[in-house]
């Protein structure tokens, strides 16, 4: 997609600093990094969405996300990794990508990026339970 900045890094147009190139995507570095060494795996085709990722293509982009979250970790001396993925909402660039962040104890990060809450009851908690179990089941 020609307007997208990541497709443009992965046709090599958009200058970046790649980590890996491989056939199941693209590791470069984020240019505002949360932490130094923080890195994003896109897959090579324009896909915006989880959900538009191929069920073959799972294996391959997720194996090199997982390999990217040990080399990070590493690479850089990190205690772990923050691997973490928006899709649609506080999605900056409309294109799949995955971030692999590095995590030392005490780094200041704390938790989820948003506030959070609790279920009323168990019922409550229970009633969406169920309907994410069924829209599992009616998308197959």
């Amino acid at each position: 997609m020609a307007a997208c900045v990541f497709c443009g890094i992965v046709a090599g147009e958009v200058p970046a600093t790649r980590v890996v190139d491989e056939p199941d995507g693209v590791a470069f570095l984020d240019t505002r990094p949360v932490f130094k060494g923080h890195v994003l795996v896109v897959p090579r085709t324009h896909l915006v969405t989880l959900a538009d990722l191929p069920s073959e293509s799972l294996p391959g982009y997720f194996g090199l996300v997982r390999r990217l979250a040990m080399a990070v970790e590493a690479g850089v001396g990190a205690g772990g990794t923050f691997v973490a993925m928006n899709n649609k909402v506080s999605q900056s660039v409309p294109h799949l990508h995955t971030h692999v962040v590095p995590r030392t104890k005490g780094d200041g990060l704390r938790g989820f990026f948003w506030p959070r809450t609790r279920y009323a009851d168990d019922a409550e908690a229970q009633g969406h339970a169920e309907r994410i179990t069924a829209a599992l089941i009616s998308a197959g």
